[in-house]
C-alpha cells in the first residue's frame, strides 16, 4: 500500500501506517479502490442500519476478495469490549487492514485508546486522533459516552 495512490477523497480517509488505512463511511465505487491499494480486510464499526451505511457492504467486499468483519458498536454506547475486538482483529491479521465507520469518529477515538495500551504518549496518541475528531475536547452531548470510554 503507498501514499500516491490513496483514494484520499473518502470521506476522513487517513493511512496510519502501510497497513492501516481508515476513513469514514464508504461508497460503492471505494471497494475497487481499496483492492488496487492492497487492502485484504474491512473493520466496519458503524451500525447497518445508519442511513449513510453502504448496503449489501459484506457482499460487495466478500465478491472483490476482501475479508469483511462488522464489529457494530452504537454510537451512544462504546465499550472497551469494541475496543479490544478491534484490536483482536488487528493482532490477526498481517495483510493491509481498512477500518472505518460513518465518520471515522469511532474508529479514531479506538484507535487512541490501542495506542495508548501500545505505550503511544498520550500527547502523540490524542493529536493522531484529533486529525479527525477530539470528544475530549468537544462540547457536543453526543461526545459524552466517548469522553468516559477515552477518560478511563
Amino acid at each position: 500500500m503507498s501514499d500516491a495512490t490513496d483514494p484520499s477523497d473518502i470521506r476522513n480517509w487517513q493511512r496510519r501506517d502501510e497497513r492501516v488505512t481508515t476513513s469514514g463511511k464508504l461508497e460503492v465505487s471505494d471497494v475497487s479502490r481499496l483492492t488496487a491499494i492492497g487492502v485484504r480486510h474491512v473493520v466496519n464499526l458503524a451500525l447497518d442500519d445508519h442511513p449513510e451505511a453502504l448496503d449489501d457492504e459484506r457482499a460487495l467486499l466478500e465478491d472483490s476478495g476482501i475479508e469483511y468483519i462488522h464489529i457494530p458498536v452504537p454510537f451512544d454506547a462504546p465499550t472497551r469490549g469494541h475496543v479490544n475486538e478491534l484490536r483482536a482483529v488487528l493482532d490477526r491479521t498481517r495483510a493491509p487492514v481498512h477500518v472505518h465507520c460513518i465518520m471515522n469518529y469511532r474508529v479514531a477515538a479506538f484507535l487512541y485508546l490501542l495506542d495508548l495500551d501500545e505505550g503511544v504518549h498520550e500527547h502523540e496518541a490524542r493529536a493522531r486522533m484529533a486529525k479527525i475528531w477530539n470528544p475530549l475536547e468537544s462540547d457536543d452531548p453526543r461526545a459524552l459516552p466517548w469522553k468516559d470510554l477515552l477518560s478511563r
